[in-house]
């Protein structure tokens, strides 16, 4: 079943990774996949944090922080060092069907640091703003799915790498929507 399971998805890798590739993908994924080119939403996030929370955005950053932190400990320092899961392009069986759009790198592949971070913010944030900005949620979803899309493209990881890490995410920023949610309602009766 593993074997299986392995084979399918170097299948879909190659499949976006070669058959999908072209010039402008090739230009604009290192981009997207970049966590430094998303700096300016990242403001963004700051801003609508205390726009919208006022005297207790503390308590969401704080929640926020912590949630990357959680997760970039569970992809890193869990799965990565048990599964030595070795990335698409260092991978001796692919080596002839990579094309080099970023540098490789070090670390292993399973599970993506970059899709299990980067959904725990899209779930978060798109949770806690969705009576106030309903169309946060699925824009959101859609700008992690985009930079999980362009790691598999750069042949930084395999689909399974992102998939278990989009999970990993989507649960990770579902319970701590959850909890959050309990904080400001205990916070705001004792305030009363």
């Amino acid at each position: 079943m593993i074997d299986w399971l392995i084979t399918w998805d170097k299948k879909i890798f190659l499949f976006i990774h070669n058959r999908m590739s072209n010039s402008f993908f090739d230009s604009i994924m290192p981009f997207i996949r970049n966590k430094y080119s998303w700096i300016p939403l990242y403001l963004i996030f700051i801003l609508l944090i205390i726009y919208y929370f006022r005297r207790k955005s503390w308590l969401v950053f704080i929640a926020t922080i912590s949630l990357v932190g959680i997760t970039d400990f569970i992809s890193s320092s869990i799965f990565k060092p048990f599964f030595h899961r070795l990335r698409p392009c260092q991978n001796p069986e692919l080596f002839l069907h990579i094309h080099k759009t970023i540098e490789c790198g070090t670390g292993f592949s399973f599970i993506s640091s970059h899709a299990a971070n980067h959904f725990v913010l899209a779930v978060f944030l798109g949770l806690i703003f969705t009576e106030k900005l309903k169309w946060l949620f699925p824009f959101l979803f859609s700008w992690a799915s985009l930079i999980c899309f362009a790691q598999v493209y750069v042949g930084y990881h395999y689909p399974a790498d992102i998939a278990v890490g989009a999970f990993v995410g989507i649960i990770s920023g579902i319970i701590g929507t959850h909890i959050l949610k309990s904080c400001l309602k205990k916070s705001s009766s004792h305030l009363i």
